[in-house]
């Protein structure tokens, strides 16, 4: 493997680990919260879905770069390529957006989320506040992925 490969491949993991890590731990926040509110009202399920959810798509952006990235170094084809460690380090470079936004907006968006199941358990009428506020942090996931992608398409 030579280092420029093994740089891109770290550029990869960061897109890919963080958003993916971010997602879970936001997820992960918004779950527990339902799973109290779903305690007092088991049918309500369906109504808290994509709250839940909301804090999954980070990861979702971080894997697709990834998958980008793979594509365009050529690693599908059947056999390592040569990378040079410019190219390496211009992976590294368009994997970060996506992948440090990803995982601090997933985090934020799970607790706003969390936040907004609570509100809506109590006030069902506030349903969309929740979702719009959501929806707000989610737009610096998608910058981070469009950086990322634009980074990714056009640099290298």
């Amino acid at each position: 493997m030579t280092v420029g490969l093994f740089i891109a491949g770290m550029g990869i993991f960061t897109a890919v680990a963080l958003a993916g890590a971010g997602s879970a731990i936001g997820i992960g926040l918004t779950g527990q919260v339902a799973a109290g509110v779903m305690s007092e009202d088991p049918k309500s399920f369906g109504k808290y879905l994509m709250l839940i959810a909301l804090p999954g798509t980070q990861g979702i952006y971080g894997f697709v770069i990834g998958f980008l990235a793979i594509m365009k170094l050529g690693i599908l084809s059947g056999s390592i390529p040569p990378v040079s460690i410019a190219k390496g380090l211009n992976v590294l470079a368009a994997g970060a957006p996506v992948g440090l936004a990803g995982l601090v907006s997933a985090v934020n968006q799970g607790k706003v989320c969390a936040a907004g199941i609570q509100m809506a358990s109590k006030q069902p009428a506030d349903m969309g506040k929740a979702l719009v506020m959501g929806v707000f942090v989610e737009t610096y996931a998608v910058l981070g992925f469009l950086t990322s992608f634009f980074l990714l398409w056009f640099v290298i």
